[in-house]
This record gives structure tokens, C-alpha cells and sequence, in this order.
């Protein structure tokens, strides 16, 4: 499915070539599964084609995910902590979770979004968490959109530079999410298991 996608990608005129890419990079703030690292490096591949300008490729790519990441914060601050009041969502984040996240992102907000932003899969809910806490959008954003430029950039050159062989790079960007994925794993269960010693402890 991914193969034909790319495939699919490869053959697109150029223009079309930057706004499906754009559009992927946007998307995988709202559904991670979004295959756009490796369609961001597919993107830099075709620039030794001449199909792309990699330097724009790698600067739209990067608006366009910053302005999605920006976009689920300022609705996640908005609208939040009244997703989380009621049912199954307020058992699953009580306002006790919330208020534990609040200070863990008053203490360590702008390190653990610039870190989070690396990781598959957490990158996307750190922002939106920011926006439910009330963290600022300079303290918030600042670092995500510093963070996601480094990964934009290291992207582009994998395609770039690794272009030559289009199997060697997509293997590469494959090898490095799947290490970075295993740690977001390790990261999301040391956070579920924090709160829930949070919860113990209140309880107790």
C-alpha cells in the first residue's frame, strides 16, 4: 500500500508533488499514522530529479505541520478540559491528571515539547496537551516549531544527499522511526505510570 502510494507520489506533476506532501505533513498532527516522513523524503529523492526543489519542499512541509501542530493547540486550549469533564474521558484524564500535567509542563514544557516532537506518534499530542493545560502559545509553539524545522531538515537530507539510492534513504528514515517509535513507547508508559502513582498516592 505505502509502495503504491510513493509510487502514486512519484508520478505527480511537480505542483502537486508540494501539496500532497504538504497536506501529509499537516495531517499527521491529526492522524499519526500518516506515513509523511517517509513522503517528505520521497519529496527531497525527486528534487535530483528535478521534479522538486528540496529546499522548498523541506520549508512548506515544515509550515505546513507547524500550522497544523498550532491549529490542534489553539483548539485543544479552547476546547480541552471540556473534552476531558464527562464520561469515559473524564475516568481517562481526571481534572487530578490534568492538574499533574499543568505543573509537569509548568517545570519542563519547553524541553519536553522540543524533545516529544522528534518521537512518532507522541509528537502529535504534545501540543494539544499544551493547549489543555494552559500553557503558553510562545512557551508551547516556539519549541515544536524549532524541533519539527531539525526533523524537516534532517528529512530533506537523508533525500537529498541519500538520493542516489532511494532504497538506502527510505530504509534509513524506516530504521531511525523505528528506534525513535520505542522510545515514545517507553516515554508514554513512564507518563501513564507516573500519573497513575499520582492517583495512588492521592488515594492513599
Amino acid at each position: 500500500m505505502l509502495d503504491r502510494f510513493l509510487d502514486w507520489v512519484a508520478q505527480l506533476p511537480e505542483l502537486l508533488v508540494y501539496v500532497v506532501l504538504m497536506a501529509l505533513s499537516a495531517l499527521e498532527n491529526i492522524f499519526p499514522p500518516v506515513p509523511a516522513d517517509v513522503a517528505v523524503v520521497l519529496g527531497a529523492f525527486l528534487a535530483q530529479r528535478g521534479t522538486t526543489d528540496a529546499v522548498a519542499l523541506g520549508v512548506l512541509c515544515w509550515l505546513a505541520n507547524t500550522a497544523s501542530a498550532a491549529g490542534m493547540y489553539f483548539y485543544a486550549r479552547r476546547h480541552g478540559r471540556r473534552f476531558f469533564a464527562k464520561g469515559w474521558r473524564r475516568t481517562l484524564m481526571p481534572p487530578e491528571a490534568i492538574a499533574d500535567l499543568e505543573r509537569a509542563y509548568i517545570k519542563h514544557g519547553v524541553a519536553g515539547i522540543f524533545i516529544s516532537r522528534f518521537l512518532p506518534g507522541v509528537r502529535a499530542a504534545v501540543t494539544p496537551f499544551a493547549g489543555v493545560v494552559g500553557m503558553s502559545p510562545l512557551r508551547a509553539l516556539v519549541p515544536a516549531a524549532t524541533a519539527s524545522a531539525i526533523w524537516y531538515a534532517v528529512l530533506v537530507g537523508f533525500g537529498t544527499f541519500l538520493g542516489v539510492n532511494w532504497e538506502t534513504a527510505r530504509a534509513m528514515v524506516n530504521d531511525a522511526n523505528k528506534v525513535l517509535s520505542g522510545i515514545a513507547v517507553l516515554v508514554t508508559a513512564a507518563i501513564a505510570f507516573w500519573l497513575w502513582k499520582r492517583r495512588g498516592a492521592r488515594a492513599d
